[in-house]
């Protein structure tokens, strides 16, 4: 089967304030993005789940005798994927090792550089409120343009699971605040007024669901999510190269 997707890419990813301030102070170093999941086969068939076969899961395509041509001469490097084990429907996540991913965050114009692309450096709301200055009023992070990013991200590890097979370590490396006394930051109203964990994965619980719960893919949902490890560049990706 020919890999899709083989040749590294330049995306961008977004990121809410506290998770850039992660990125900033070198915890964060994974994140987990959900995978929507094909509704239909690759010959535009139903998704259906036989009981003796099972249905999603995650694998690998690609790599030794795997080639993405027919004379055999580019070999097709191994890739993470996810299947499923009765239809036999296959899809790549989004990212593979060696991508670049710009950063995109809530962001401001001077208001004098408006209509003049980068002549003043925009202001980066995840650093707080502007001391000084004429700044417009916080612009979403998707409305960021490539030239306002200032973090790099390399993709070094992809993977696909469930959600909920997020170990202390990854929890840890996904950028959660501890307090320095083995105690980790509750990101939502808890009961009885918690406000830290002893756990990292229940820190990361209330992680993930601050940002997705409303969008459906909670916790409890355990969706399938595409795990992604990078190494942290403080720069923007069209100067990667010149540095």
């Amino acid at each position: 089967m020919k890999c899709r997707r083989c040749i590294m890419a330049d995306k961008n990813l977004l990121f809410s304030g506290p998770m850039v301030r992660a990125l900033l102070d070198g915890r964060k170093t994974q994140t987990r993005r959900v995978l929507k999941l094909p509704t239909k086969t690759h010959n535009d068939g139903p998704i259906y789940e036989h009981p003796k076969m099972g249905g999603w899961a995650a694998g690998t395509i690609g790599g030794k005798g795997c080639y993405l041509d027919p004379a055999k001469t580019i070999p097709a490097p191994e890739r993470t994927c996810i299947w499923h084990q009765t239809t036999g429907t296959t899809m790549l996540p989004s990212y593979a090792p060696g991508d670049r991913l710009w950063v995109r965050e809530a962001f401001s114009y001077d208001s004098l550089d408006v209509d003049r692309e980068g002549v003043l450096p925009p202001w980066y709301w995840a650093d707080g409120n502007p001391s000084s200055g004429d700044f417009t009023r916080p612009k979403p992070s998707i409305h960021m343009p490539r030239w306002a990013s200032r973090l790099t991200l390399i993709v070094t590890d992809v993977r696909v699971q469930r959600l909920q097979e997020i170990n202390e370590a990854d929890a840890v490396a996904e950028g959660i605040e501890g307090d320095g006394q083995g105690a980790w930051r509750c990101y939502l109203p808890e009961p009885k007024n918690q406000t830290h964990w002893s756990c990292p994965r229940e820190s990361f619980r209330t992680l993930w669901d601050s940002l997705n719960a409303k969008r459906g893919y909670g916790w409890d949902v355990n969706p399938w999510v595409c795990a992604v490890t990078f190494t942290v560049h403080r720069m923007n990706i069209d100067q990667m190269e010149a540095a």
